[in-house]
């Protein structure tokens, strides 16, 4: 069974540093606004998952 908060490294798309996120994985399709922890800005975290697996986690700068 999937652990429904899991913790993720992702790079910051604005300054390019690793950063760790927790992930709600009870929800299967969602869109999420997260300040980075180095540089403050707002990262659009979009996530999906699919039979308690993540099958895509995007990150995007607001602007894009």
């Amino acid at each position: 069974m999937m652990e429904l908060i899991q913790e993720q490294t992702i790079a910051c798309p604005y300054c390019g540093e690793d950063i760790q996120i927790l992930l709600d994985c009870s929800v299967p399709e969602q869109e999420y606004i997260e300040d980075c922890q180095v540089c403050c800005r707002p990262i659009i975290i979009t996530l999906s998952l699919s039979d308690e697996q993540i099958t895509a986690l995007n990150v995007r700068c607001e602007d894009d």
